[in-house]
């Protein structure tokens, strides 16, 4: 797995699916329910840390979905494997705003949705009007509107086992190049403020009510601190990076110290943001 996710890091899984539409996604999804094999679903690689062990899951990555539309009013329709770059680059060609703030934050639409992906300012909950997801159990399409939806703090809550297909999201017309424009400064901020350009799976803890994880990783003295080929990256504490040969468990181990230091000095408890896999299998 440590060539489908963004750490570069992890083991073999018992299988790897590459469904290039809805029908192969339910044949693979029927045929692992039939063999009682497990299943994850993948996007991008993001926020995904695999066991060096590997899995014992087949995983099926839905890179093969990723459609992107305009509707007649507007809006922007976007499968679950569209990659980030994809949908900021269509919005900015159409002249749609509304999605300007997540540009630059990495993974696919579904991965947003999962994470319920954002900014202090704005998150996924801001602009979503609606989902499309599928249930393996009965292998129906099913939908759910803004209003039915429960988004919280980096997580999008929907029954369990349903595979998030597509999104409506909320854009309105304007100006290309002011799209554009909102979109490069949006980009130049996180360039500064955070290691977009070396391997990482995104922020690595949740920030705790009133304050921010890296702040306190920083103030803890862990900032540049390594495990193997793992660091706490210097331009953002709260980024875990692959400075090259870095395994799994370098980075368990690096988040390991991260949180009880700062659990030592703070009184403070790290909840991970990344999805370590295999835990619950």
């Amino acid at each position: 797995m440590s060539k489908h996710t963004s750490l570069r890091v992890g083991g073999p899984a018992e299988a790897l699916a590459l469904p290039e539409s809805r029908a192969e996604l339910r044949e693979v999804l029927e045929l692992c329910r039939k063999h009682e094999v497990p299943v994850r679903i993948l996007g991008a690689g993001f926020n995904t840390l695999v066991p060096d062990a590997g899995l014992r899951a087949a995983v099926v990555r839905l890179h093969g979905l990723r459609k992107l539309a305009r509707s007649d009013d507007g809006r922007v329709l976007a499968e679950a494997g569209a990659s980030h770059s994809r949908v900021t680059r269509f919005c900015a060609k159409e002249g749609l705003a509304g999605l300007e703030f997540a540009v630059g934050i990495p993974g696919t639409v579904g991965g947003w949705l999962a994470m319920n992906a954002g900014i202090r300012e704005r998150e996924m909950r801001d602009v979503v009007e609606c989902i499309e997801f599928l249930d393996p159990a009965t292998g129906k399409c099913q939908e759910m509107r803004a209003e039915q939806l429960r988004f919280r703090y980096r997580a999008l809550e929907v029954p369990a086992d349903v595979v998030l297909l597509k999104a409506c999201f909320h854009t309105e017309p304007s100006d290309p190049e002011e799209v554009r424009e909102r979109m490069r400064s949006f980009l130049a901020e996180r360039r500064e403020t955070q290691p977009i350009d070396q391997l990482s799976c995104g922020s690595v803890f949740k920030n705790p009510p009133g304050d921010y994880a890296g702040r306190l990783i920083d103030a803890a003295g862990l900032k540049g601190s390594g495990v193997g080929g793992a660091e706490i990256s210097t331009v953002h504490a709260n980024f875990i990076i692959n400075r090259g040969g870095a395994t799994a468990t370098d980075v368990l181990q690096l988040m390991d110290q991260a949180r009880a230091k700062v659990l030592q000095r703070f009184q403070i408890e790290l909840e991970p943001e990344v999805r370590v896999w295999g835990e619950e299998l």
